[in-house]
């Protein structure tokens, strides 16, 4: 579904991507480790168009993405919920969402949102800035999904969050994958990765270092933690 092979970026002199090969597989979750500043949210943003690859290529089902404008790339299919989520906190709940439709959802209508995220629904008329940090999650969500994606980004979605809307979090992601969407994940959590990825990619220095199966990143999970991913 997602193919990404040898993947480089700069940033003016920096090399911050060098070589990337990661594959997630239709209906699969790829979670992406590391330690801050080696380049795991710039992969996302490179896949997305938001930073040019300077090398290698992207595939979306098949299709070469490589290049294309972020606008054309959300078009082919993939959606973004970025760092931060940057929901619009003037706008409510229902116009977040709407923002994100090209056209009326087939897929992740309004109705089916909602019963994702009941939270959401009942605070409908709620502006972005009066919900919880839980909730602008659900919501950046939400919006990621009324563009009916093929694949979806998600960037840090634990990022700031209570444990227990942590785990309310890996019960969406893995209601998502078994309604068939397919995701990259970049997460500093370790223990939501293994709790959802089909597959685990270890991010050092602009270079994917290790990959393996939830089964053998918990069996090597001290010497991971060790070598990889504390500081």
């Amino acid at each position: 579904m997602l193919r990404i092979e040898g993947l480089n970026a700069h940033y003016g002199l920096g090399h911050v991507l060098q070589g990337i090969d990661l594959e997630v597989a239709k209906g699969h979750i790829g979670a992406l480790l590391g330690r801050n500043g080696v380049g795991k949210s710039t992969t996302l943003k490179t896949v997305m168009g938001l930073v040019k690859a300077s090398g290698g290529t992207v595939t979306l089902d098949g299709q070469v993405i490589t290049g294309r404008e972020p606008h054309l790339v959300a078009r082919a299919g993939i959606a973004y919920v970025p760092e931060g989520r940057l929901i619009f906190p003037d706008l409510t709940v229902v116009e977040n969402i709407r923002v994100a439709e090209r056209r009326p959802a087939i897929d992740w209508p309004l109705d089916r949102l909602f019963g994702l995220f009941p939270s959401l629904a009942e605070r409908r008329a709620n502006k972005g800035s009066q919900l919880s940090g839980g909730e602008q999650q659900m919501l950046a969500i939400a919006r990621a999904l009324a563009s009916d994606p093929k694949v979806m980004l998600l960037d840090e979605p634990s990022q700031g969050l209570a444990p227990l809307v942590v785990r309310e979090l890996a019960s969406v992601i893995r209601q998502l994958c078994r309604a068939g969407v397919t995701m990259l994940l970049v997460e500093q959590n370790m223990n939501l990765a293994e709790a959802v990825a089909h597959r685990l990619h270890v991010m050092v220095k602009g270079r994917i270092v290790y990959a393996a199966s939830p089964e053998q990143f918990r069996a090597e999970a001290n010497e991971i933690r060790s070598r990889y991913l504390t500081v």
